[in-house]
């Protein structure tokens, strides 16, 4: 017996995009990496929709995350080249992912929070091929089957078990876990950041994994470290610096303040500061199994803070 095709206006074609736009815009994060980007697919993917013939699609869902996949996927292989020339060290976009009435809703609910979207893992995901890449998104964070990718990427199930197969292999040893609860993260970050503000080695240094890494991306915009910065005492000593320099910012009257949001940038804690009301930076702690902090990601690019400015304006 044939299926009944939906017959919609134009106006329920919308209606049904915007019922999955969250969806296909964590589908599209979750592959490139990059806010900016994930939205620009996710337009593209409405104006594929817009333009096709709603009566022949069986499967609405269906068809916008194969839609939207396939336009990553093409957008990441861009992306790659692009990379190739960034200046200093290349972070995936933070993205706010905390719950609360003074979060824009349509920032935070957008992006389905899993161990996937982590900025550590988002940056595991870059070793691998685009359609690698696609199919552990699809597998591991939406649990499609295998059917329903190979009908996605136009390729067989063979082919998609073993490109998830290796994926899983390359991400296997880096993957990160987190053990810890919410309330813990919070008090860490606290702690983080109070020994940076009030100038003090030792309590940092206790919260610092011997294995601490700070990794900044600027992008040749602003000013941020062009390598890795890498050890206790060398990362000790960079913190503090940057904490001096937002001392300066005060003593010079920049209206400068700096906010803690526990779980709150890709299901991390992180700290975020302002500068006459713009995100200046966003510093994302990523803990180990330990509770020590072994990866501070610090995006200070401010074309790839759009993620995060839902907080702009708001003065907590």
């Amino acid at each position: 017996m044939e299926q009944d095709l939906p017959t919609w206006d134009d106006a329920g074609a919308a209606q049904v995009f915007n019922d999955h736009r969250r969806l296909l815009t964590s589908v599209a994060y979750r592959v490139l990496g990059r806010w900016s980007d994930a939205e620009d697919v996710v337009q593209d993917a409405w104006l594929r929709w817009s333009g096709s013939d709603y009566t022949a699609v069986e499967d609405p869902k269906a068809f916008l995350v194969t839609v939207t996949t396939r336009l990553a996927i093409d957008q990441l292989r861009k992306a790659q080249t692009r990379k190739e020339s960034y200046v200093g060290p290349w972070l995936p976009e933070p993205v706010l992912t905390r719950d609360g009435a003074d979060t824009a809703p349509d920032t935070a609910d957008r992006v389905v929070l899993d161990d996937t979207v982590s900025l550590a893992m988002l940056l595991v995901m870059e070793t691998l091929s685009p359609l690698e890449r696609a199919v552990f998104v699809l597998r591991e964070a939406f649990d499609y089957s295998f059917a329903e990718i190979a009908a996605m990427l136009d390729r067989t199930e063979a082919a998609v078990r073993q490109l998830l197969v290796r994926a899983r292999n390359h991400v296997q040893d880096k993957r990160p876990r987190y053990p810890l609860d919410d309330v813990k993260r919070q008090s860490i970050a606290e702690r983080f950041l109070s020994a940076c503000v009030g100038g003090d080695i030792a309590p940092l240094l206790e919260l610092l994994s011997p294995e601490i890494t700070v990794i900044s991306d600027g992008g040749g915009v602003v000013t941020a470290a062009t390598r890795p910065v890498v050890g206790l005492d060398h990362v000790s000593r960079f913190l503090l610096g940057i904490a001096q320099k937002y001392a300066k910012y005060l003593d010079d009257g920049m209206d400068l303040r700096i906010e803690i949001a526990p779980v709150g940038v890709n299901g991390d804690p992180a700290i975020i500061a302002f500068a006459d009301g713009k995100v200046l930076y966003v510093y994302t702690l990523d803990m180990d199994e330990d509770g020590r902090i072994r990866t501070v990601f610090a995006m200070a690019n401010p074309e790839k803070l759009s993620g995060v400015r839902a907080l702009e304006g708001d003065t907590g």
